[in-house]
Parts: C-alpha cells; structure tokens; sequence
C-alpha cells in the first residue's frame, strides 16, 4: 500500500508513566498528520477512551508493562473487538519472548523505548500503511541469531535484479546481516549513526520490503548477498 503522508493518524498513547507520555506526545505533535486524541494509564483506561471517546483510533502506542491490565491483554482485547485499530509496542523489554508474545496477541509492531524519533515516525507510518515493523536493534538481535555460524558476503552489483545500491550500501547490508549495530557499523565505515540509519531506511523505502529482517532476506534471494557456512 502506498503511503499517503497527508492522512490523518489517530494515536491512543497507553503507558503508565506519565512524563513518558508527555514526551512522547510533545514529539509527535511536530508532525501534522499525528493526533494524538486521548493518553491513558492502563489497558482498561484504553479501552474506555476506544469504546467511549469522541475520535476513531488508528494506533494505539502501548508499554506492555501496566496496572490493571497490560499491554500483551490489551493488544488481545483490541484485536478481538476492534481489528481495524493497530496496535505498537514501545516496550524496555528486549527479549524475543515478548516480541513473540506481542505479535500473537495481535500487536502489529514492537519498538523499545531506545529507539530515535526517526525510528518511531517511519514505524507508526510502516504500521499504519504495511502492517508490521520490528526496531532495528531488535531485528539485528533477532538475524545474529538467525544466521549464527554462517559469513554473510557481498556480491557485485551487476547481480541486482530490479532495484540498484550503492557499494556503500551493499556494505552496509553485509555488516547489518552479521548483526552489527548501527554505531559499530559507523565505526567501521568512518560515518555517522545518523548516516547508517538512513541509509538502511533509504533501503527498506526502495526495496517495498516491512523491516530490516525482510530487507537482508530479499538481498539473499535476489544475489545482493549470500551467504557462507565458515
């Protein structure tokens, strides 16, 4: 689906702490397509602003840890009785049980709190247009894994099919692939954090793919890397 930057988006912010709402919500008023119409404490206070309040909601943005009930049941409660509403994970917790927690409750994405405002703006708009989106540390996290005692390898860019990188990004595809973080690759390239992220967003743009997990699979299929067992 293409994206239409102009629409409006209904976000329910749900978090218990109160100052991470306010900065939450102060970030996302810079950008006009984001209303946020209503804060809430916890999942029932959620639930009562979805079923009472006076605005549709698009996303909800929700903590997974919360009195009264969590973000993990809220995700279940919202996706049984209201389907159309997207619901994003903005966690601390890193651990891929609670990913996979999330996602089979219904969540559409999941980002942790150390994520950068770029980060957060492309993913509620992924979310919104795409359906899923995991952050980029939590994805390097999840490929590492993945790809445990393989070598990922770059090939020549005459072996791109459809779309064309840039040595710098064929690079910078290898060093995600092995599960570098955005910060070691800068290191190794003599470049900025700021510079590897937009690189792998310019990526994940003109390749279609939702995430960086799909982004270094199409690269594998399509001969922009493959890989080799050491």
């Amino acid at each position: 689906m293409a994206q239409n930057s102009t629409k409006q988006i209904n976000i329910l912010l749900v978090d218990d702490h109160h100052l991470v709402r306010d900065g939450i919500k102060s970030l996302l008023a810079k950008y006009p397509n984001f209303n946020v119409i209503g804060e809430a404490a916890d999942g029932l206070e959620a639930l009562e602003i979805i079923t009472h309040g006076e605005h549709h909601v698009d996303l909800i943005l929700a903590d997974i840890n919360m009195p009264n009930m969590g973000g993990l049941e809220l995700c279940k409660k919202v996706n049984e009785v209201f389907p159309a509403i997207r619901v994003l994970i903005l966690s601390m917790l890193d651990h891929e049980k609670y990913i996979s927690q999330a996602l089979q409750a219904g969540a559409k994405g999941y980002l942790l709190k150390s994520v950068n405002e770029e980060e957060l703006v492309f993913a509620i708009r992924q979310v919104i247009y795409n359906s899923f989106y995991i952050c980029t540390e939590l994805s390097y996290h999840l490929l590492g894994k993945l790809l445990l005692g393989t070598k990922i390898v770059s090939r020549p860019q005459n072996n791109v099919p459809k779309v064309e990188f840039s040595s710098r990004e064929v690079e910078i595809l290898a060093l995600i692939a092995e599960g570098y973080t955005n910060l070691e690759i800068a290191d190794k390239l003599f470049t900025s954090k700021r510079t590897v992220e937009g690189h792998r967003l310019q990526m994940i743009n003109k390749t279609g793919v939702k995430n960086t997990a799909a982004l270094i699979k199409y690269c594998i299929v399509n001969g922009v890397l493959h890989y080799q067992m050491d």
